[in-house]
């Protein structure tokens, strides 16, 4: 099948920047790291996570742009591309591929989490969800995923509303959404910390995130600090290389790499700084895991003076950053798409946002009428999966990490010294020794041992 040469470019440097903040600022800085910060002691692990986006993070996302960059196209579009240019081997396309699939199958779960920011933030609103207690948090948060009519209706919303985004194009729909949604992202993150900073505990939250305790330091604790650094990036699936494909040309890799990297990781800060105040203020647990956000922090909505309107932004928070980065997810499959199948990236878009919300379903179900289906049970380290459990455990525990090592190994050892020189344009020249040393030794150890420790 012919392939078309798409011309798909971001209009600026800031549009691209703040799309680039967009796909990696999600639920993984809000949600997990808040949990993942209460779970492994706090200020150790934020000290680890920290070093972790700046020697692991940014190297590894540097060479994933560059790629990018250089193929201009998807990730698969860009390997063949490749191929001919810097004698790289056309097998790299069959990892795009592989990457593309599990790009999708991630989205399909994700915005089933992601319609739980929408219908709570409707509850909270018309004041239905008001927990007073632990067991009423929990209970309403049950009962909304025993409710399988209920998941498919507010997920279907969610993949509608990055649907819709997506089947515009970049310019009329990415660009467009990425304008007014991030920096209403940070409006109402910022708000909601001046909230906390006045009403909650907010010298405790300060205490607790900054000042590291070094005896809570071990191996599982760096383990997860570094993965969630990693990760959070979204860095190993080839999003961030679509991205990159359609920077501007004046645009500097690396310099936008080092822009992306830390606005990630303070997102990730601020929110936490805005948490926790709360959650010392309503002497909750700061290590409540998974439930955090949406088990514990109901309490204190439902405790505080205007905890409908306070409860509903945070939640309209979350669904603005899981928006944002899932558009950049689905973006990923549509331009590979859009390569094979011209002229019809609407109709394209639409009929993968109705695949990916029926895909969906098989979250949704995992949760209620197939909780008790574990169809690996008897092999390690699938046994107790459910079918979520599974597509979770593969995208996220294998081929992230191995994505991740590839994308390293590629743009450290395949691409050419001088190609990769004249791409990041690093001055003075010992910073390009010390991007290739990361990124071709150091970050493929770091996420081998990430990798190893997940199995």
């Amino acid at each position: 099948m012919s392939e078309a040469v798409l011309h798909r470019n971001w209009s600026s440097r800031y549009v691209f920047i703040m799309a680039s903040i967009g796909s990696t600022v999600g639920l993984s800085n809000i949600w997990k790291f808040t949990y993942l910060v209460g779970e492994n002691g706090g200020g150790a692990f934020v000290l680890i996570y920290l070093a972790s986006l700046i020697f692991l993070g940014i190297p590894v996302l540097t060479s994933e742009f560059m790629l990018g960059k250089l193929g201009g196209r998807s990730m698969v579009g860009s390997f063949a591309l490749l191929s001919q240019k810097e004698g790289l081997s056309r097998h790299w396309q069959v990892f795009g591929w592989v990457s593309m699939i599990t790009v999708f199958m991630i989205l399909s779960f994700y915005c089933v989490i992601a319609g739980l920011t929408i219908d709570y933030t409707v509850s909270t609103l018309a004041g239905s969800l008001s927990a007073g207690s632990a067991e009423e948090a929990v209970s309403y948060y049950n009962d909304i995923l025993s409710n399988p009519l209920r998941l498919i209706v507010f997920s279907g919303s969610f993949v509608l509303f990055t649907t819709a985004i997506v089947a515009r194009g970049v310019g009329a729909g990415l660009e467009k959404s990425t304008r007014w949604m991030m920096p209403g992202l940070f409006v109402i993150l910022i708000g909601l910390l001046i909230y906390s900073g006045l009403t909650g505990e907010f010298v405790q939250a300060l205490r607790f995130m900054l000042v590291p305790d070094f005896e809570k330091i071990n191996a599982t604790v760096a383990l997860t600090a570094f993965g969630q650094a990693f990760f959070s990036l979204g860095i190993g699936l080839g999003v961030m290389l679509t991205y990159g494909a359609y920077m501007p040309r004046e645009a500097s890799v690396a310099r936008s790499s080092v822009t992306i990297a830390l606005a990630d990781g303070l997102v990730a800060i601020i929110a936490g700084l805005a948490i926790f105040p709360i959650v010392f203020q309503y002497q909750l647990s700061p290590a409540e895991g998974p439930g955090l956000i949406f088990m514990t922090l109901p309490i204190a909505f439902g405790q505080m003076p205007g905890g409908n309107y306070v409860g509903a932004l945070f939640f309209v928070l979350l669904a603005f950053a899981a928006l944002s980065s899932s558009i950049s997810l689905l973006e990923s499959v549509i331009s590979r798409l859009e390569e094979l199948y011209p002229n019809s990236r609407s109709r394209i878009t639409w009929i993968a946002g109705t695949l990916l919300w029926l895909t969906g379903w098989l979250t949704v179900f995992s949760f209620n009428v197939w909780s008790d289906f574990m169809p690996f049970n008897g092999f390690r380290p699938l046994a107790g999966k459910t079918v979520f459990g599974l597509i979770d455990y593969v995208a996220s525990n294998l081929i992230m990490p191995v994505g991740g090592i590839l994308m390293a190994v590629i743009g450290g050892w395949f691409i050419s010294k001088h190609t990769s020189q004249s791409s990041l344009s690093l001055s003075p020249s010992w910073l390009f020794s010390v991007w290739r040393f990361l990124v071709r030794y150091v970050a493929p150890v770091a996420v081998l041992l990430i990798f190893l420790s997940n199995l």
